[in-house]
């Protein structure tokens, strides 16, 4: 059966930067080939990606960096898209890589890059707006679900999960965050260009019934209509208490059954998730508002995000005995807590890049400091690079998506070139990022190709390039 971890190959706070030895052998190809499709074998091709691939190549100094973002940057169009017309509407559906399924988390994060250039390519911007439409059709198909298949026939292999399968659905587990980033790509479609036109009646329909399942999910009535467990024998891919979860206070804050990285959540408020749907909320009452002119679903998703807000801030801000007062990844509402953090996205180190709070802001220093330390669990450093992990793949092991965000929600230039010189070090020669690798052995890798790493990685290079020119003309 397929899912993510099918692809696996086989306490103080401390400093953020890693000094990487100079016996340490870095793997690279002394020719810097492109690991691109030939043109004929792409999925799809803009002309605003490649010309932003020539330019920006030019302005990187060190060569293994410029051709590890002209292979990565454009993968997801490369490899994973498949674009159509349908009822007269364009639809794209985005598989995540090694797995012929659309994860809405995934297919969000690896398009969002491309959202600054759609305004110079027409045939770009119509496959994120497919990318939308898409969406919407699994969301209406389900909410729960976090991953589908394009033939709506196709049934899963997972159909022995004791949840609601659906014909059209790969896999059900519940996460916040899914819901939420496809409200992200909406709005930040709509903010890039200007274009109303993806908020059909579909789009409000789909978007209405991502406020009622939050909803649901607050379970103040209620433990609401969703439940799952897998008989597989992993703990991380069922759920407690029949399905549900462990109890929690219903504090106002929305349960999410799993995380980011598929795994199962131990206490059901997964504070990163929430942060995330505070963001989304107010960003789909704007639409509802200033677009659709439907002031009273306006006020609801701003209520909702009102009350979650406030929720992670009386509930989930609590004393750390080595980091101080920082956010805990998973509260419970009665006071228990989870101290640590998960390289996956939402996260606590991801908080700024959300846009729920300052990189400045005095909690989100203090979390951070602890998701990048020894105090964190899931921290690992090793002889090639140093960062953070997760329960997902296990210990010694370190997720680029990690550095990626690391190097996203800072201004100080030595982290970003640590972060820069650690994921030039353990690519594996391959030219691409990876799910995850051994902190002493690169080559020891998991997944050869994971779309949403690969365009994150071109993500941070476009940041740098309009933000920090001056650390790209630097060689490593």
């Amino acid at each position: 059966m397929q899912n993510r971890r099918d692809f696996i190959k086989k306490s103080s706070i401390g400093t953020l930067f890693l000094t990487i030895p100079n016996s340490v052998k870095f793997f690279y190809t002394e020719e810097f080939i492109t690991r691109r499709p030939k043109l004929s074998g792409r999925k799809f091709t803009s002309a605003a990606v490649e010309n932003a691939i020539k330019n920006i190549k030019k302005t990187i100094a060190d060569p293994e960096l410029a051709w590890m973002f002209e292979n990565c940057f454009p993968n997801t169009l490369d490899t994973t898209v498949k674009y159509y017309q349908k009822n007269n509407k364009p639809f794209t559906y985005v598989i995540t890589g090694d797995i012929d399924a659309m994860w809405l988390r995934d297919s969000s994060a690896q398009v969002y890059p491309y959202l600054s250039l759609a305004n110079e390519d027409e045939k770009l911007k119509n496959l994120l707006k497919g990318v939308i439409n898409k969406q919407v059709e699994c969301v209406l198909l389900d909410p729960y679900a976090n991953a589908f298949f394009d033939d709506a026939s196709k049934i899963s292999e997972w159909k022995d999960d004791l949840t609601e399968m659906k014909p059209g659905i790969h896999e059900r587990k519940w996460e916040v965050d899914s819901l939420c980033y496809v409200m992200r790509l909406s709005y930040n479609y709509w903010k890039t260009t200007g274009d109303s036109s993806v908020f059909d009646s579909e789009w409000k329909k789909a978007m209405l019934l991502i406020l009622k399942t939050f909803i649901e999910q607050q379970r103040k009535d209620s433990k609401g209509p969703y439940k799952f467990q897998r008989a597989n024998g992993n703990s991380l891919d069922t759920q407690f208490a029949g399905g549900y979860g462990n109890p929690t206070k219903k504090v106002g804050l929305i349960h999410s059954m799993f995380r980011p990285s598929d795994d199962a959540t131990f206490y059901p408020f997964l504070v990163s998730s929430n942060m995330f749907a505070v963001v989304s909320l107010r960003e789909t009452a704007e639409i509802f508002s200033t677009v659709l002119k439907d002031e009273n679903s306006a006020s609801q998703f701003k209520n909702l995000a009102k009350e979650v807000d406030e929720a992670i801030q009386k509930y989930a801000i609590l004393n750390h005995p080595a980091a101080g007062k920082i956010y805990a990844l998973e509260i419970d509402g009665f006071g228990n807590a989870l101290f640590m953090d998960d390289a996956n996205v939402p996260n606590l180190l991801s908080i700024p890049y959300l846009g729920y709070a300052s990189k400045d802001d005095e909690v989100y220093q203090n979390t951070r400091k602890f998701s990048l330390s020894k105090a964190n669990p899931w921290f690992s450093e090793g002889k090639f690079a140093k960062g953070i992990g997760g329960p997902h793949i296990g210990e010694n092991k370190i997720w680029p998506l990690g550095l990626i965000m690391q190097a996203l929600t800072t201004d100080n230039d030595a982290e970003i070139i640590s972060c820069l010189k650690m994921i030039k070090a353990t690519h594996a020669g391959t030219g691409f990022i990876h799910e995850s690798f051994d902190v002493d052995n690169p080559k020891d890798f998991t997944r050869s190709w994971f779309a949403w790493a690969n365009t994150l990685f071109g993500e941070l290079i476009l940041h740098l390039h309009k933000t920090k020119p001056e650390i790209l003309k630097r060689k490593f």
